[in-house]
């Protein structure tokens, strides 16, 4: 981890010129993020539905002052010579496979987050960037929340001892987002009604293999998986969409998917994927170790020898954990104060997609690479195993081929070291 930012937040370097597929909210909110940073234009986009195509070119054009090319086949974007890398915004299943054509016509590219669909095109995109020495980013964007990089900081200071068990989840609820995904061309409700297991792993799962430092000389080795029943979002369909084809839909998805992975340190992690059901958003991020724990649910923590113990009982006392995050602030955080929050989710769209174009820019390794990518997003289609199985466990292949136990094999330099 920096001690120090080299360099102010935003500084620009030279000019780069991009590609932009998927065009949906999530594409159009990170297009003008993008393009927010002066050495960044968009030179074309490309959807599926030429009407969203048609959108992003009068945005962009509004941004940048220049109207981008728009192509509904994202292999056409990809075969362009005036762009040199490309930022995936698409449907979970499209991930890859856009990124494997881009990567084969000589282009970087950065993906937005979504689980893998099977083991096989994981390896694949990692075959790929070793046949073309061109690099992945997987961007995920609480991987540069101001809660997970401050974690990250008090951990590697060794401040919660040694690291035991680590808990995150995706507890969010999205009936409305799910059940009117046929109405407004979003892609879960296709997921929910036909997989079963945890959908959406990476936002809790990256910071925490971060802190744990899987694949640099750890590693997560196997996990079980188990769904409640799938009643929430078959209420919603009854309630919300009577007289179609949904009300009675038959709904593969549990409402809550519970998995737990063992990491070859010893360590175990608890993921919890919760969507159907009515309740406040929360990632239930949790970090223990052998000198204290905090939890994201009552933002509180207890460290060994310094949270208050009541004198005369067996009874240690959270406390809030206001004074201890903003003694453990990331420096890149409280640079990013100073500079000011900008783009989406509090302001970790800005750090992750900066992080992207400066290495770009430079020429360096992404800080959040192929292989971190592909053993957070291969949690999805190993979890479905899993489940199918009554909960049996299930290994995790080795993508790196032994590489993980080089503890600095892959660690990226730079500001957005993580």
């Amino acid at each position: 981890m920096n001690d120090t930012i080299q360099k102010p937040l935003g500084t620009p370097g030279r000019p780069i010129r991009l590609g932009a597929i998927g065009l949906g909210c999530r594409g159009i909110g990170q297009i003008e993020t993008l393009l927010a940073m002066p050495d960044v234009k968009i030179a074309a986009v490309c959807d599926v539905y030429p009407d969203r195509v048609e959108a992003a070119q009068d945005r962009a054009g509004k941004l940048q002052g220049f109207r981008p090319d728009g192509t509904v086949d994202f292999r056409e974007l990809n075969r362009r010579d005036d762009i040199e890398a490309v930022a995936i915004f698409s449907s979970w299943t499209s991930h890859i496979p856009a990124a494997l054509d881009a990567l084969r016509c000589g282009k970087r590219v950065a993906s937005e987050v979504g689980g893998a669909t099977s083991t096989e095109e994981c390896w694949e995109l990692v075959r790929t960037c070793k046949a073309t020495g061109l690099p992945f980013m997987l961007l995920e964007n609480c991987c540069y929340g101001r809660d997970e990089m401050t974690l990250l900081s008090a951990v590697r200071r060794n401040v919660f001892g040694e690291i035991v068990h680590c808990e995150g989840g995706y507890a969010h609820d999205l009936r409305d987002e799910i059940g009117n995904g046929d109405i407004n061309r979003h892609y879960r409700q296709d997921h929910f009604l036909h997989r079963n297991g945890d959908l959406y792993p990476t936002h809790a799962l990256g910071p925490i293999a971060k802190m744990l430092g899987v694949n640099r000389g750890n590693r997560m080795k196997s996990l079980v998986s188990i769904a409640s029943k799938a009643a929430g979002l078959h209420e919603w369909f009854g309630a919300h969409r009577p007289g179609t084809a949904f009300e009675n839909a038959r709904v593969c998805e549990g409402d809550v998917v519970s998995t737990i992975i063992t990491c070859a340190n010893g360590e175990t992690i608890l993921l919890t994927h919760d969507c159907t059901l009515p309740r406040p958003y929360s990632r239930r991020l949790m970090v223990q170790g052998t000198r204290g724990i905090w939890q994201e649910e009552n933002h509180s923590v207890y460290i060994d020898g310094v949270s208050p113990v009541h004198e005369g009982e067996w009874t240690h006392s959270w406390e809030t954990d206001k004074r201890f995050m903003a003694e453990h602030m990331h420096p890149l955080w409280k640079a990013y104060e100073e500079f000011g929050l900008r783009g989406g989710h509090g302001g970790m769209d800005y750090l992750v997609l900066r992080a992207f174009v400066e290495s770009v820019q430079d020429g360096t390794p992404p800080p959040i690479d192929v292989y971190d990518a592909v053993a957070w997003m291969c949690v999805t289609c190993l979890s479905e195993q899993s489940v199918a199985m009554g909960g049996m466990p299930v290994p995790f292949p080795d993508f790196t081929n032994g590489e993980w136990a080089l503890p600095k094999a892959r660690t990226a330099g730079g500001d957005y070291a993580l």
